[in-house]
This record gives C-alpha cells, sequence and structure tokens, in this order.
C-alpha cells in the first residue's frame, strides 16, 4: 500500500472541517456531534469493524438501531469498511427479526438498548449465527481508545479510495409476503460511492446548504438516503426520533430547517391538526421538501402547496433501484397526478411481459401524437442506460432474473401510463383486482373515495366472490366527527359511483379505528384481506 495515497480521512466531511470542525454535525434528542468528531469517530468505528472484529470486504452486517447518531455513524462506517449493510426495521416482532437475521447472513448485528428485547429470542435459541453487539457500548468502547503511533498509522491508510466500498442491503417492506433483501448496484471503489452519493444528493436539490430534517425511519430507504446525501454535501443532520406534529414544527423553527422528506400521512396529519394551523406557524426556512414512498391524494397535496408554496419535490421510486422519476411543485400543478419524468439515466414505459415497448404512446408521447384517445395503461418498465442489472435479491435469482426481463431493463411491479413524458401511476400489480374478469385498479377508487368529507384514510382490495371471482371492498377510518353506521356506508358507495365506474365502487364496507400502515405510510393490506381467505 502506498503510504501517501489518498485515503477516506483526505475526503470525509473534507470541506466541512476546513470552514467549520467544531459545528454540529449530526444531532438527535439527546446527543450533538460536530463534524470533526462526525469524521473521527466513522473512521475509528470501521477499524473496530475490520480489525477487532474481523469483518472482510463484502461481509454483511444488520443494524436493529432506531433514529440516533449511532445509526448514521454506523452506516457510514459500515460503507468505508466495505460491508454490507442491512437496516432491520425496529417495528418488526421478534421472529420478523430473527428471520432477517439468518436470511440476510449478517455477521454482526449491532442493536440498542431501545430494542434490544426483539433479539431475546435469537440469543436463546440454538441457531445463532451472528455476533449480537450493543452499539452504545460499542461506540463508547471505540471512542474512548487513545490511538498510539501504529494504530493512528493504521486508521490513515487502511482504507484507500481505491478500496472497496460498502453499500446497503435493505429489505422490501413485506406488505404482501416474507421481506427481500434487495442488493442495488454500488461502484466498485470507496471514491466512487462517495462521488455517487453527493452527486446524488445535488440532483434531487440536496446540495448542503442548510440544515435537513429526518422524519421518517432511519432503517427505510428514503429517509436514511435522502439524508445522507445531505450530509455528505455539507448540511447538519438533525433526527427526529419519531414522527410528532408539534416536535416536527419546533425542529424547523429551531434548526431553521431547509430540507426534509415527508410522506404523505404525515401532511395529513399536519394539515388535521387546528393547534397548528392556528398559529400560522413560519416555515419560510423550508425550501425543499421531497415525499414519496405512497401515493398522495390531489387534494392533500393541493392544500399543502398553498400552505408552503411550491417547495414539494415528488418522486417515484422503489426499494429495488432507488429514484426513478422526480415531479416540481410547478410540473405537477400542469399535469396533476403525475409522479414525474424520468431522470436523466432512466427511460420509464408501458411494456409486455417480455418488457418490450407496447407502443409509442408508452414511450412518452402524447396520445394525440399517437392517435390515441388516451394513453395506453399496464405494466411500467424501466431502462437504465448504464447499468445492465441494477439490483438483484438476496438469495433469489429468479426473482432477479423476472424483474430483470431484458439487460438494462427492470420491472418492480407498478401499474400506470406515460403521457407527454410525465408518468402516473394507477397501481401495484400484486393489488390489482379482478371481477368478473376486468382489471380493478383499487388506487383510483381509494383517491375517489378520499375525496368523500367523512373519509380520513382508505384501503381498498379485492375478496372472494363466488359469482366475479372478486368482489371490490374498502376498509374506512372516519374522521373524527362521524360515527360508523349502515346509513354512512351507503351514503359513501353512492358517493363513490359517482366518481368511478360502478364496477369500480365498492360493493361493501368495513370501519376501522385505525387502518394499518408502517411509519412510513404503505398500507399492510395484506393485513385486512386475510380476513377474508
Amino acid at each position: 500500500m502506498l503510504l501517501n495515497a489518498p485515503t477516506i480521512h483526505d475526503v470525509l466531511f473534507n470541506d466541512n472541517i476546513k470552514r467549520n470542525a467544531s459545528d454540529m454535525a449530526i444531532c438527535d434528542e439527546s446527543t450533538s456531534i460536530s463534524w470533526h468528531q462526525l469524521r473521527e469517530r466513522c473512521i475509528s468505528l470501521a477499524v473496530e469493524m475490520k480489525d477487532t472484529l474481523g469483518l472482510g470486504e463484502h461481509q454483511h452486517i444488520a443494524l436493529l438501531i432506531g433514529n440516533r447518531t449511532e445509526f448514521i455513524e454506523s452506516m457510514l462506517s459500515g460503507i468505508i469498511a466495505g460491508l454490507w449493510i442491512t437496516p432491520v426495521n425496529t417495528h418488526l416482532n421478534s421472529s420478523e427479526v430473527n428471520y432477517i437475521i439468518g436470511d440476510s447472513g449478517a455477521k454482526v448485528l449491532f442493536y440498542d438498548d431501545q430494542h434490544a428485547h426483539l433479539i431475546e429470542d435469537y440469543l436463546q435459541g440454538n441457531q445463532q449465527t451472528c455476533e449480537c453487539i450493543n452499539i452504545e457500548e460499542f461506540c463508547s468502547m471505540t471512542y474512548q481508545k487513545k490511538p498510539n503511533n501504529e494504530n493512528s498509522e493504521l486508521t490513515e491508510n487502511c482504507f484507500p479510495l481505491s478500496g472497496a466500498a460498502g453499500g446497503t442491503m435493505l429489505y422490501t417492506s413485506g406488505t404482501t409476503g416474507k421481506p427481500k433483501g434487495v442488493k442495488r448496484n454500488k461502484p466498485g471503489s470507496l471514491d466512487e460511492v462517495m462521488k455517487r452519493m453527493q452527486s446524488g444528493g445535488k440532483m434531487f436539490g440536496l446540495d448542503g446548504k442548510g440544515p435537513h430534517l429526518v422524519t421518517g425511519p432511519l432503517y427505510h430507504a428514503a429517509p436514511m438516503l435522502f439524508a445522507l446525501y445531505d450530509l455528505l454535501n455539507g448540511a447538519p443532520m438533525v433526527i427526529m426520533p419519531k414522527w410528532n406534529n408539534q416536535m416536527f414544527v419546533d425542529l424547523v423553527i429551531q434548526h431553521g430547517i431547509t430540507t426534509t422528506h415527508l410522506v404523505p400521512t404525515m401532511f395529513v396529519r399536519l394539515l388535521n391538526d387546528n393547534a397548528i394551523a392556528e398559529k400560522q406557524t413560519d416555515f419560510t426556512t423550508l425550501q425543499l421538501v421531497l415525499h414519496g414512498a405512497a401515493p398522495i391524494a390531489k387534494s392533500t397535496k393541493q392544500k399543502m402547496l398553498q400552505w408552503w408554496g411550491n417547495i414539494l419535490v415528488e418522486y417515484w421510486g422503489g426499494t429495488e433501484a432507488g429514484v426513478t422519476t422526480l415531479v416540481t411543485s410547478e410540473q405537477w400543478l400542469e399535469h396533476p397526478g403525475t409522479v414525474g419524468k424520468p431522470l436523466p439515466h432512466f427511460d420509464v414505459y408501458v411494456g409486455d411481459d417480455a418488457g418490450n415497448p407496447v407502443d409509442n404512446s408508452s414511450v412518452g408521447q402524447s396520445s394525440k401524437d399517437t392517435g390515441n384517445e388516451s394513453p395506453l395503461e399496464g405494466l411500467l418498465f424501466c431502462r437504465h442506460h448504464q447499468l445492465s442489472q441494477v439490483f438483484e435479491y438476496h438469495h433469489d435469482d429468479k426473482k432477479t432474473q423476472l424483474s430483470h426481463p431484458q439487460p438494462y431493463v427492470f420491472c418492480i411491479g407498478d401499474i400506470g401510463y406515460v403521457a407527454d413524458g410525465f408518468v402516473y401511476l394507477s397501481d401495484r400489480q400484486s393489488n390489482m383486482i379482478i371481477s368478473g374478469g376486468v382489471n380493478i385498479y383499487p388506487a383510483e377508487t381509494e383517491q375517489a373515495l378520499l375525496e368523500h368529507e367523512a373519509v380520513a384514510d382508505v384501503a381498498v382490495f379485492g375478496i372472494p366472490s363466488n359469482e366475479w371471482g372478486e368482489d371490490v371492498k374498502a376498509a374506512i377510518q372516519l374522521k373524527p366527527g362521524f360515527e360508523p353506521s349502515k346509513a354512512l356506508a351507503e351514503s359513501i358507495i353512492g358517493f363513490s359511483r359517482e366518481k368511478v365506474a360502478t364496477y369500480k365502487a365498492p360493493k361493501s364496507i368495513d370501519f376501522e379505528s385505525l387502518l394499518p400502515r408502517t411509519p412510513t405510510g404503505k398500507l399492510l393490506v395484506r393485513l385486512l384481506k386475510e380476513r377474508y381467505q
């Protein structure tokens, strides 16, 4: 190894070290660390992972850690050490956590005190495949070490920028079955990974100019990666432990937050919080609010734009390939309902089972140009301009191949259409209802039902029918002030028939006190459907 070769120590937060090494880089509910501390801690942890724990390049670790500074430090350290990192959903139960530990092949699981109870069964079992380490104790031990000259030299030179970089192996949310590990394609060197994350941040508007607020769980790809991109470009990171309306407002004001990521459920909660609305809170420091991860009602987005101005940027993507499309507020107002245009390195089109474009209308030409009355709706495919395989499913070559029907082409199961270059989503292929041989996409019906004055949240899905194969069922959560009744159900069904074709409207309604959603806003439809199986 060339002792004078550049290392991660030379470039990690280097610009920020020169400008403001003692200023806050990350803070959570109880801890605040500076840029200088963050750089030193990340490199020290990477050394400990490599030398003390014996973790080699491309091996796997897992993080069962809540929203706290140690999560970010562990992520960056794993990338520096060349490891595959799997954040574990802290809302899972013990058996689900055990499944991911085993399936991921993690050599080490880092956990915090708050979630230690989730691995009690694992530690007591006879099938332990990885070492479980308390991250608070591990970090404390690492940071208290006083390196001698030999260790200092190792720290400076054991992570050359030409060396292997780590990456994330994220698990799908498991809304319809067992979660699956997803490895995204990653660059071959540490230098390339850092540059890709920084340039990716700038492409989304996360250019490090102001504080970034983490509002969602860091185990989820979107809040975690968007925050990392902004941090690596120089933005201080403020971490919320979990979503709270008033805490969000307080942190935006206290830190002068300029960028953040929200999901539609958070918008709805803020809009329905009369106490916040009455205070006429000043959100003028916010310059960019990314949102996605779940569909948003047009009425909700319009209300947010009226409240905060044209600072919302919506995206479409998935665990598998990350962000695929973006749409600014101005573009959305001109094309209501769109999730945007493909990023420069993607094409998006409607395709057949082999991934071939169905016709010209599916690659973004307007219906007028193609002579069609309306754009063709179907399964959406993405073509990457550089990568022949964008991702792979861990231990599932068959599913990886099915998702990549052609080189450079992949599909993650979304139904939609493309018009005038803008992508519109109809639903997930797995959610589609087939009633009387007709395809019904629940998202369309859900959007219609959300326009009813009594409906706070809704899930539409198919239930078995002897006559039709499947009937359309709606599970509805009511707004405060409305009580479940047969008359109200009939009123809502009648309302929906004015908005969508009769066959798309629900035949029956169940009222729920609270619909099952993940913390990132995804509906757990399987928990509702399984009652009828």
